[in-house]
């Protein structure tokens, strides 16, 4: 006597492994985010930056709901476009990083303090680019 078992088929492996890239670059950009949302924080306490509490407040606030809108777009979503818009908007961070970590610039911040971001935003873009184009 034969028991008939209806073959149900699992999640391909590529539809896995692209959520599991997607999600990964959804954690990192977030935390790319935190930091950023910081390194404002931190700048404003201490004078570096002189704007008013109130556009201070503001621009943590819509940078916040960028993060919040690019993580729900990755994470829920799987958005190629929003990783791959992510990454390039990303790119243009890495000429002030650059000049901050490895010349004088106008802001005299630690060469240290560009030096971590630019390695944070560097993997940032690791991650979106894998997510991006499924690499």
């Amino acid at each position: 006597m034969s028991v008939f078992v209806p073959h149900v088929p699992a999640p391909a492996l590529d539809d896995l492994d692209r959520e599991r890239k997607f999600r990964q670059a959804a954690f990192v950009y977030l935390h790319l985010g935190v930091l950023y949302e910081a390194a404002v924080w931190v700048a404003w306490r201490e004078g570096i930056v002189t704007l008013g509490a109130g556009i201070v407040l503001a621009w943590l606030v819509a940078g916040a709901a960028i993060v919040a809108v690019i993580f729900w777009a990755l994470w829920s979503k799987r958005l190629a476009w929003v990783a791959r818009a992510a990454w390039l908007v990303g790119l243009l961070r890495l000429p002030a990083l650059i000049e901050g970590a490895f010349f004088e610039g106008a802001v005299q911040l630690p060469a240290g303090f560009y030096l971590t971001a630019l390695i944070v935003v560097l993997v940032n873009l690791a991650f979106l680019a894998r997510a991006g184009w499924d690499l």
